[in-house]
């Protein structure tokens, strides 16, 4: 087995636009924000207009229970097509170093292919690449509707690593100024800026493999983590995507008994960050019911009876700072419900995690109330602001820790669905990249 196996990464053949086209029209945000804020999407278009853009491309999810929905599918295959027959994408070989400037701090990572053969979204999975989250595989068919027949991927995918000592990445950032630009613009809507360089050259391609190598070494591995010197190694975490992953997997296990292994689809286009990288923060994902009863909480404080105390608080700041500072003993989370703020103690909670206390009371309380419906959503205002519309309730949410994420993961398994994102929605990743997978 060589070292490319053993890690799991190849090094991908990438699709990029030109310099005639508008990169700041072509690159839009990751298709799963932004979804109950069609708003935004509609934005969007009018900005892009007639430019070639990625927005063409992908479907974004506020349209996913549209009743055309089967011809914005077609329509962003027509897409892929179009674009490769005139031309707009030119191939490149080599990873692609990522700086992302958002947030007033610059994000780095690198675009590879990773092996699917690798990865298991299952519960318990032992791979090298594994989930961080619950999978939800009632979500995977409908985006596996996208990907199967499409000629191209076009990543949101963010996976992590934990390199403290910032080795993967050493050679390559020492001869960034030597390495050919490849893009370098400013994002739509204040959203950043985009830059990225290729990773061609032999040598630094290998000290990238190399570096991952050396993450998953068995005895460094086990002194890390204090493990046992057997335990499966665990070189990759998702961070954003998990349900886009788990979609190429499932298309690729579609494809492999007819296509064999030596196929395109056996990998996808992803970028990998340091767990460390001083902008990755980990934020906590709220969630929005709709179409909520009134008498919510109240069934709420009977399901945890007696191990709950939900109390009334004046401000969203007093609410916000209440769950941010809470102790690590303690699980509070907050609620925002029409002009009502209250703050939820859970005094004996039935999870490690406020998210999946919270979350396990949701998911039966969807199963027995089918007029209600739930949103994931990223950023105070708008958890506020959706909450404290009539018929909602919107739950604020502390965010996890990443000094312990990775040896939580692989001790516990994934987390539960939904519990952290890295950022807020409009630092989420832009669409730029795209890679062959059936063309």
């Amino acid at each position: 087995m060589n070292i490319s196996e053993k890690i799991g990464v190849a090094v991908p053949r990438i699709l990029l636009p030109g310099n005639e086209i508008d990169h700041t029209r072509w690159a839009v945000i990751a298709c799963d924000q932004f979804t109950s804020q069609p708003s935004y999407w509609e934005r969007v278009n009018e900005f892009v207009g007639d430019a070639p853009s990625t927005l063409r491309m992908i479907l974004p999810e506020v349209y996913l229970n549209d009743p055309d929905v089967q011809d914005r599918i077609q329509a962003t295959q027509d897409a892929m097509r179009s674009y490769l027959r005139l031309g707009f994408l030119a191939a490149h070989d080599g990873f692609v170093l990522v700086e992302r400037q958002h947030s007033n701090q610059i994000q780095t990572g690198l675009m590879v292919a990773l092996d699917l053969e690798t990865y298991d979204y299952n519960q318990g999975s032992q791979t090298l690449i594994r989930a961080t989250e619950g999978t939800i595989l009632d979500r995977l068919p409908p985006r596996m509707q996208v990907r199967r027949g499409a000629p191209l991927e076009l990543p949101h995918i963010l996976v992590l690593y934990d390199d403290p000592q910032f080795t993967v990445l050493g050679k390559v950032l020492e001869a960034k100024e030597r390495l050919p630009l490849c893009y370098d613009f400013e994002l739509m809507f204040g959203s950043g800026h985009l830059q990225g360089r290729l990773v061609s050259e032999p040598a630094l391609v290998n000290s990238v493999f190399s570096g991952l190598s050396a993450l998953i070494e068995p005895s460094a591995y086990a002194e890390k983590y204090q493990l046992p010197a057997d335990t499966a190694p665990l070189l990759f975490a998702m961070g954003d995507g998990n349900h886009s992953l788990a979609t190429a997997k499932a298309i690729w296990e579609e494809l492999k008994p007819t296509v064999g292994m030596d196929h395109p689809a056996r990998y996808a286009l992803v970028e990998i960050v340091n767990l460390h990288d001083p902008a990755i923060k980990f934020e906590a994902i709220h969630r929005v019911l709709f179409n909520a009863r009134p008498d919510f909480l109240q069934q709420l404080e009977r399901a945890f009876a007696p191990h709950i105390r939900i109390s009334p608080v004046r401000s969203f700041e007093g609410l916000s700072e209440a769950v941010l500072n809470q102790k690590t003993d303690e699980q509070k989370i907050g609620c925002v419900s029409g002009a009502d703020l209250v703050l939820i103690e859970f005094t004996k909670p039935p999870h490690n995690l406020p998210a999946g206390s919270l979350q396990e009371y949701l998911d039966a309380y969807l199963n027995s109330h089918p007029e209600t419906r739930i949103d994931y959503v990223h950023g105070d205002d708008t958890v506020q602001e959706l909450g404290s519309q009539p018929g909602n309730i919107g739950f604020f949410l502390p965010p996890i820790s990443k000094r312990t994420f990775f040896k939580t993961i692989i001790l516990d398994g994934a987390l539960p669905r939904k519990t952290f994102s890295m950022g807020h929605a409009k630092d989420k990743r832009f669409y730029m990249e795209c890679r062959c997978i059936n063309c």
